[in-house]
């Protein structure tokens, strides 16, 4: 009895597996990345490789290395340490990469004996000419489930003719350097990344299931920012298998089914006598897919990694509380409406399709570039399975990968997923170190050079050597990276706040206005040199004035002032007798701080005064100051500054006002001279005609006809 059991057992699973396998064959895509070989020339090119599922593919990058073909333990199923065979590499070399024969063992077990001994990556080599295939880890060997944990190298199979190639090229002595690529092995066509799972409520499967368990706890806070955030979608799917018509009614698929033979899945202890059964798993499945639809409904997807998590930790199977009751208490610790998910769930003894499980069947089948999905669990990033050991930092390495560059979140930057690399001589980008502005961005697939943003204000360039504010606000950012200073309660900018300006001394100041030393320690006016420095006596004296008007403005005035004895009254303090060796280490210290302020302060102050450019009338006495001058007139008169002269505080002003007081009156009278005559003409125009007139009536001119007398009889 128990025989036949076994074998019906065995004959149900058979005919389960046959009847999903040969859609699974025709829609099985294999996730490649690309194999690039840089040398030799004669073998130099791209090569596909299928990407490992155990170890951490790197996810966003490229490593590159030499290969190498071991003399003994070709197929790597023995440690390589009996050999004697280390590939360990030496400070400054590139990484092994070991390649293997395929055969007689495990892939897992090859890649573990070769980073064991040392291999930073593993290539094995096709035995066969076939389409490249997946290699997977052992379904159920408990003995490989130490070594397969802790696999942490890439892995890939290769094909038979290009392996041929490499051992050929190896044999005749020449390096083989290889670069293996993932930065394309998921695509990133936009700033979210869309992601599922394929898992498995059961926790009685072995190693697998296991290892699925404990990467849901790790994974869960990860997660939930991203989804939070909107960085990403996740989608949790479950595996369901279906009845053969022929056996719907047996014992078998009645324990491992729901709605009657239309979603199943295998014993858990593989034992239909004891335990829990097939059905059990599907329904718990059933629950979790309703979990996440009803979450999602309430805008909190990211409830259904905490569902899970803690039924995981509250319903084991193993104390026998894998059953609704506890489901259903963690579902109301989490606030979740049971009755929607009792009723997502349906009837499982109806004789008809559940919508839910249905849906999820047919999610199974590939679509685009995305194969079926027939390995339990699965991760699939952007339609594109994931290939690699399921844990924590190596699957968000993939997640992150599948971001467009620059966009992708916190969290892909974080110290376990990836190294700052700007924190490394800045990128090599620009930096303003005062400013503490760079243009360097670190990303997940490296760092990029941009011209920052800051404060609003946008700098412009190429990044790597030079970026500059522009725009309105320019001068708010490091003060537009030109020149300013203040000094008794006066401040001067060389900054113009406008776009594309440059860096302008102000009135006052000469300079390009820039931080940066422009020569002026290059002239001397005297060949009298002080030491080595090749600096004249006179020259360090104007620069002290120039830099130190207010502390040694006073020698000007000194009788001490005389070229050849200015450091004997900066250096000596007005004593005469002092070590040459201290002149030349007091000139020192002075000479320090004048380039000091030379190299941080471009824009000098303009001595109006000795340059003649104000102040210059003959009545003025010009005084130079720190951005300007102050000019004063001698005795009792007041300087005009628009107008650079002096004038009379007192007489001046009086005969001034006179003046103009006189000018207004003689003004007036021209006009009213003038308007008199024209009166006076006018008028005697006009009586001139009038008299002619009357005249005329009585007395007719010669020259003129006679004009008729208008003059009423009675009025004459």
């Amino acid at each position: 009895m128990v025989l036949k059991r076994q074998s019906l057992s065995l004959f149900l699973g058979f005919l389960l597996t046959s009847l999903i396998t040969p859609r699974s064959i025709a829609r099985f895509v294999v996730e490649k990345n690309s194999l690039r070989v840089t040398s030799p020339d004669k073998i130099k090119g791209t090569y596909d490789c299928a990407i490992g599922n155990f170890g951490i593919p790197k996810y966003g990058g490229s490593m590159a290395g030499a290969v190498v073909y071991p003399k003994d333990n070709k197929k790597g199923c023995k440690e390589f340490d009996g050999f004697g065979i280390s590939f360990q590499s030496k400070p400054g070399a590139l990484p092994t990469f070991v390649l293997v024969d395929r055969g007689d063992c495990f892939f897992a077990l090859k890649v573990w004996n070769a980073q064991k001994a040392g291999a930073s990556a593993v290539l094995v080599a096709d035995d066969m000419e076939e389409p490249l295939i997946t290699m997977d880890t052992p379904a159920e060997d408990v003995s490989s489930a130490q070594y397969i944990e802790n696999i942490t190298i890439p892995s890939a199979l290769i094909e038979k003719t290009f392996s041929e190639k490499l051992k050929k090229a190896l044999s005749n002595g020449d390096m083989v350097n290889v670069n293996l690529d993932w930065r394309e092995a998921v695509p990133h066509p936009d700033d979210r990344v869309e992601y599922e799972l394929w898992t498995n409520s059961n926790d009685e499967c072995g190693v697998k299931c296991d290892m699925l368990m404990e990467f849901v706890k790790d994974f869960r806070g990860a997660a939930q920012i991203l989804e939070k955030g909107g960085y990403t979608q996740f989608t949790p799917h479950y595996i369901t298998w279906f009845c053969p018509q022929a056996f719907t009614l047996s014992r078998q698929c009645k324990s491992q089914c729901i709605n009657h033979g239309r979603y199943c899945a295998p014993d858990p202890e593989q034992d239909f006598s004891s335990g829990y059964d097939g059905k059990d798993v599907v329904l718990e499945n059933l629950r979790q897919l309703c979990v996440f639809k009803v979450a999602n409904e309430a805008k909190k997807p990211w409830l259904w990694w905490d569902y899970v998590t803690d039924f995981q930790i509250r319903c084991p199977m193993k104390e026998k509380k894998y059953n609704k009751e506890c489901a259903d208490a963690v579902i109301k610790s989490f606030g979740l409406d049971g009755i929607k998910i009792d009723k997502c769930m349906g009837n499982p003894d109806a004789d008809s399709d559940n919508p839910v499980l249905k849906e999820e069947q047919d999610a199974q089948v590939g679509k685009g570039s995305r194969g079926d999905v027939t390995i339990l669990p699965t991760l699939v990033v952007n339609n594109h399975q994931y290939r690699g050991k399921l844990a924590k930092g190596a699957v968000l390495k993939a997640i992150c990968s599948g971001f467009e560059e620059t966009t992708e979140p916190a969290v892909c930057l974080s110290g376990d997923v990836e190294t700052n690399e700007c924190l490394d001589n800045n990128g090599g980008c620009w930096q303003d170190k005062i400013a503490n502005i760079t243009a360097c961005r670190d990303t997940f697939r490296g760092r990029v050079c941009e011209c920052p943003l800051v404060d609003g204000v946008q700098f412009k360039g190429d990044g790597y050597r030079h970026c500059e504010v522009s725009g309105s606000g320019r001068c708010k950012i490091n003060n537009g990276g030109c020149w300013h200073e203040s000094q008794d309660g006066h401040t001067f900018s060389a900054c113009l706040d406008v776009d594309g300006a440059k860096c302008q001394c102000p009135p006052g100041f000469k300079g390009d206005g820039v931080k940066s030393c422009v020569g002026l320690c290059m002239q001397s006016e005297s060949s009298e040199n002080v030491g080595a420095q090749g600096l004249s006596k006179s020259l360090v004296f104007k620069l002290v004035l120039l830099y130190y008007p207010k502390q040694w403005g006073d020698v000007y005035e000194s009788p001490l002032y005389d070229k050849a004895n200015v450091l004997t009254y900066l250096c000596l303090g007005h004593q005469d007798a002092l070590m040459e060796t201290r002149k030349s280490a007091c000139l020192s210290t002075l000479l320090v701080n004048i380039l000091f302020h030379l190299l941080i302060f471009d824009c000098a102050d303009v001595d109006e005064c000795e340059e003649r450019k104000a102040c210059q009338c003959p009545a003025c006495s010009c005084k130079d100051t720190w951005g300007s001058y102050e000019c004063s007139c001698s005795g009792d008169l007041l300087y005009i500054r628009d107008q650079d002269t002096c004038i009379s505080k007192s007489g001046d002003e009086v005969k001034s006002a006179w003046t103009v007081v006189w000018v207004i009156f003689i003004g007036l009278t021209m006009i009213a001279g003038g308007g008199y005559v024209v009166y006076r003409h006018k008028l005697r125009s006009y009586m001139d005609s009038e008299i002619r007139a009357i005249m005329a009536q009585y007395m007719p001119l010669d020259s003129q006809a006679e004009v008729p007398n208008h003059v009423h009889e009675e009025r004459a």
